[in-house]
């Protein structure tokens, strides 16, 4: 019996790869089993960390967008057009979405359950070779020779040679597992899953493989009633356990998981299951041997149980920041992923700092970064800038309260360190008892600042005013918002002295347009970015959100969008300052990566006639922004 809707799905699958690789009556029974879905504009197909569904798509007519979140926004890295395949996580890994899937149109999506199509990938090796090059090289479809469509649903960025190359090298696994023998009692079992952190145990007998047991064996079986939990584990255990040899590269390891659909292999010294047992191999293994994609970093970064963990993963984020400037993305999406990952290795080392503390915390207490790294614009491995304020406590408490932070301080800012963030030259860091203080203390610092704004005040100001919430109780952070906010409003002396510092540096160039270099020591003859490019936009962008009340987008570029929306009759000059921005932070990072360093000097000699242009067209901006400042604050004296 015909089936019309069927012979239409077919018909329109076999145009695309991978399923122009199957017979057309199998790919009518495929068909069979499909749905037919139909979104709406801005409708959502899934979200980021959704759980994965029984089914990957493939969008008929239409476009469906992949973005990730960073803070409020959605940030769209990639759209998906007729023929193209998304969420197809179920066949490699059990874990979350790392991306959410949101028509951009009116869209019909077909939805192909996995069980019916597995077989298929199972006995057609082309299909197989497919999709294992898509999922390893982070590609919708690894045959068309120019890439089009660079990603699947749920890999960021991606560097096409490195990638190609370490799909093909060994994969990281865990050497010497825990092991359990066939007559171990289950509960006992288990109960070492659970003290040890593990998905999994290997059984053995004579250290030979016999089987193997996970957490969804104890769910199943054990959870459910269907099995007391006090028999041998060998009556639970899934047999024969998958055996590998050592050395397996992460393409083998994803086929021999796909082929036996497992999610874990045993690792033994020549691949059988008779020789003794050298480790095991997981799907997160193999998801995290996709290398730096920015959802897997994040993973690992909450997951990390050492300082040197959390250095292997920044190490890793300054590759993903090398490869995505290479793939030229755009900057500001570059800032808010990285800040994101910053902010979880932060996390991650104040909980493992919290934890070797003899005791947890005495009182509720935020930590959070200044300066570069509250606004999410730290690229580079520089210094560290943070401070951390905790509650008020009587006064018989307080020195003590606050010794426990300011060791805690210590933890965390010695752990930087060895993550490769220097310590701050001028000790503004939380371990500095002058930055470690109760919200009283902190309110009382900024109502100083605000109320007399002398030369250290302003210093200060142009330093702790650019703040962002790590970790801990964020409405002590808002306690400090609304001081700043409420001790600005109206304050003309306050914004004369911060408006005269934002004209402290004004555009580097000179009468003929000619770039205004430094003329001795160190770096002599180069030309200092930060200070003459970036400092005086940043300083803009501060002096003017404050002025106009705008919170939580400390970001630079979005402060200057965010003026664009309140005032259209400046906001050519604003969109100009924050495109003007994140292209001179683009030359910062750029030659920090070039060169191992920081970036802020570069040397002329060296860009070439082009790069020179976009750096002096980047120029005007600050004398447009400077004279809006000079205008509304009359500081025309300062000129």
């Amino acid at each position: 019996m015909k089936n019309p809707i069927a012979e239409r799905i077919a018909d329109f699958l076999k145009q695309f790869h991978p399923f122009s690789e199957i017979g057309y009556t199998q790919l009518l029974e495929v068909a069979k089993s499909c749905s037919v879905l139909y979104l709406e504009k801005n409708q959502i197909l899934f979200h980021v960390s959704d759980a994965i569904h029984d089914s990957f798509y493939v969008v008929a007519s239409g476009a469906v967008g992949l973005s990730v979140s960073s803070d409020t926004d959605d940030v769209l890295i990639d759209k998906c057009d007729e023929g193209d395949i998304l969420g197809l996580r179920p066949f490699f890994a059990k874990d979350n979405y790392l991306m959410t899937a949101k028509a951009r149109e009116e869209s019909i999506v077909y939805a192909i359950p996995i069980e019916v199509f597995r077989p298929v990938v199972m006995h057609n090796s082309g299909v197989l070779d497919f999709l294992l090059q898509s999922f390893a090289s982070n590609t919708r479809n690894p045959m068309d020779k120019n890439h089009k469509g660079k990603l699947i649903s749920e890999n960021v960025i991606y560097d096409e040679q490195k990638n190609e190359i370490q799909y093909y090298q060994p994969i990281h696994y865990t050497k010497n597992p825990i092991t359990a023998s066939a007559s171990d009692i289950v509960k006992y079992v288990a109960q070492t899953m659970a003290s040890r952190k593990i998905g999994s145990i290997i059984i053995h007998e004579d250290r030979l493989p016999v089987g193997i047991v996970t957490d969804k064996d104890l769910r199943s079986k054990i959870a459910t009633g269907l099995f007391p939990i006090d028999i041998t584990v060998n009556q639970i255990m899934s047999a024969p356990v998958i055996t590998v040899p050592e050395n397996l590269s992460i393409a083998e390891a994803q086929m021999m998981m796909l082929k036996h659909n497992v999610g874990h292999l045993c690792v033994t010294k020549d691949g059988s299951n008779q020789t003794e047992i050298t480790g095991i191999i997981s799907e997160h293994d193999v998801v995290v041997a996709q290398a730096n994609n920015p959802g897997v970093l994040l993973r690992q970064s909450r997951r990390a149980e050492k300082t040197s963990d959390l250095k292997i993963i920044r190490e890793k984020l300054a590759d993903l920041i090398q490869n995505s400037i290479d793939k030229n993305i755009p900057i500001q999406h570059i800032c808010s992923l990285t800040g994101e990952i910053n902010n979880a290795i932060l996390e991650r080392l104040i909980t493992l700092s919290i934890a070797k503390m003899d005791t947890p915390p005495p009182v509720k207490f935020a930590w959070f970064n200044i300066g570069s790294q509250g606004r999410k614009e730290q690229l580079l491995l520089t210094d560290q800038d943070n401070a951390l304020v905790f509650e008020d406590v009587e006064d018989e408490r307080y020195e003590e309260v606050k010794a426990y932070f300011l060791s805690l301080a210590k933890k965390v800012t010695k752990g930087l360190n060895k993550i490769g963030y220097a310590y701050c030259p001028a000790d503004m860091m939380a371990s500095n008892p002058l930055w470690c203080k109760s919200i009283s203390d902190w309110k009382n610092q900024f109502k100083g600042w605000i109320q007399n704004p002398g030369e250290r005040g302003i210093l200060m100001c142009t330093i702790f005013f650019d703040y962002d919430f790590v970790y801990g109780e964020e409405s002590l952070i808002n306690e400090i918002s609304d001081v700043v906010f409420g001790e600005t409003e109206n304050n003309d002396l306050f914004f004369a002295y911060l408006g005269a510092d934002a004209l402290k540096n004004p555009a580097p160039l000179g009468f003929f347009r000619q770039f205004l270099v430094e003329n001795d020591g160190e770096h002599k003859d180069t030309f200092d970015i930060k200070a003459r490019g970036l400092v005086p936009l940043v300083d803009a962008a501060r002096l003017l959100a404050i002025q106009c009340r705008i919170r939580n987008n400390d970001n630079t570029a979005f402060r200057f969008m965010k003026l664009a929306e309140k005032e259209p009759q400046n906001a050519a000059v604003y969109e100009a300052c924050s495109e003007a921005f994140l292209v001179l932070l683009r030359f910062r990072t750029e030659e920090g990566l070039r060169n191992g360093n920081d970036g802020r000097y570069l040397s002329l000699k060296e860009l070439s006639k082009l790069d020179k242009v976009k750096l002096k067209n980047a120029f005007q901006p600050i004398s447009e922004i400077q004279e809006i400042i000079k205008n509304r604050f009359q500081l025309t004296y300062f000129t």
